[in-house]
């Protein structure tokens, strides 16, 4: 099984009603990632060898293949955000982006300067140590001041959609930055401390 993109195999049958819950995620989720993942069901009655192959033992049972091999794999009726974090590891990464480890080793280096773009009275109550606040709507026309932070920018706002939207942008403008997968909620996710000023 061989593909540029990784691909999230579903093992059902017939038969298994966990299977037919399981549907309407899957065909949300193949939506959502068009053109970044694979989404593909075989029915172990019709492939009992490449079932047994993989060891499959009861339905639906996930596996993500990344580069033709098995890289990730659950059994159960999962949800849609299950199946997506399964996926997430082999997605392809939008430019610019840059996980929450990521941004707190080169922080801790002094190799970034973190720009916050959420509002000055959400920034005022928790951000990012050392962030510097230049909100959404201001940042196109305060594109010099990007350049004259201490080190590259890396933007964030709360989820990381709105900057992840914006660095793409901006990409296309000549004017590469990067920003934080996931935001504020992915930084505290991934257990990282906001600074909370009295």
């Amino acid at each position: 099984m061989t593909s540029e993109l990784p691909v999230l195999v579903e093992f059902s049958a017939e038969w298994c009603g966990p299977c037919k819950v399981v549907e309407p995620e899957l065909v949300a989720l193949s939506h959502e990632l068009q053109g970044k993942a694979k989404i593909v069901k075989i029915d172990i009655d019709r492939s009992p060898n490449l079932s047994r192959q993989l060891g499959v033992q009861s339905v639906p049972t996930f596996v993500v293949f990344h580069q033709g091999r098995p890289a990730a794999g659950r059994v159960g009726a999962l949800k849609r955000q299950q199946l997506r974090e399964m996926l997430d590891p082999f997605l392809p990464r939008a430019e610019g982006a840059l996980k929450p480890e990521e941004v707190a080793e080169l922080l801790r280096q002094g190799r970034i300067s973190v720009v916050d773009t959420r509002e000055p009275a959400v920034f005022n109550r928790a951000h990012i140590a050392s962030a510097v606040n230049i909100p959404f709507e201001e940042i196109e026309t305060r594109l010099a001041e990007l350049h004259m932070l201490p080190g590259p920018p890396v933007l964030y706002d709360r989820a990381g959609d709105r900057t992840k939207d914006l660095a793409a942008k901006l990409a296309e403008q000549g004017m590469p930055v990067a920003f934080l997968e996931g935001g504020v909620l992915g930084w505290e996710a991934s257990g990282f401390e906001l600074e909370r000023p009295d």
